[in-house]
């Protein structure tokens, strides 16, 4: 079963490879260590990562400096850049295959149960001031969030009858 790491290897790298010093997966492991670990903003995450412990930089496949006794660490403004670059579509994917893998299988012949629901994303937005609204499936089982699509415009599903159970009117 293929690990976090392994999941975010599959996330395309935006940059040219001429000069890169770390890799995606490790900026982006870091990134999700900073933030499990309570950074709230990315130069909070930037300050997680210049103290961040020497194992979890094993872990995470970090290198050391080839020429001094020290560890090379994405700064802040790595983060940064890096993350407004990425494909967040394909890191969706990605951590959303993370998750599918670790679920409990639902017993033989059960059913799943999975919720859908859509939220607008707070203070984001795209192009010509689109905001953002997400549709999301969850698994009952796990509570875990197993894919989430970009829509274009925020709907009421009450418009779709089809969506509509017997119990409402």
């Amino acid at each position: 079963m293929p690990g976090l790491l392994e999941r975010l290897a599959e996330v395309p790298d935006p940059r040219d490879p001429r000069g890169v010093r770390h890799t995606l997966t490790v900026v982006l492991a870091l990134t999700a260590c900073a933030v499990l670990a309570g950074a709230r903003s990315l130069l909070a995450v930037g300050e997680w990562i210049a103290d961040v412990p020497p194992q979890v930089l094993t872990t995470v496949g970090a290198r050391p400096d080839p020429l001094l006794p020290q560890w090379r660490l994405p700064a802040e403004t790595t983060v940064r850049r890096l993350l407004a670059r990425i494909d967040g579509d394909a890191l969706d994917q990605a951590v959303g295959r993370f998750l599918a893998d670790r679920r409990r299988p639902h017993a033989a012949g059960g059913l799943r149960a999975l919720a859908v629901d859509g939220k607008s994303l707070r203070g984001a937005a795209k192009a010509h001031g689109r905001k953002i609204h997400l549709l999301a499936a969850l698994d009952h089982t796990t509570g875990l969030v197993l894919a989430q699509l970009d829509v274009q415009e925020k709907t009421n599903e009450s418009l779709y009858p089809a969506y509509r159970t017997s119990a409402q009117p």
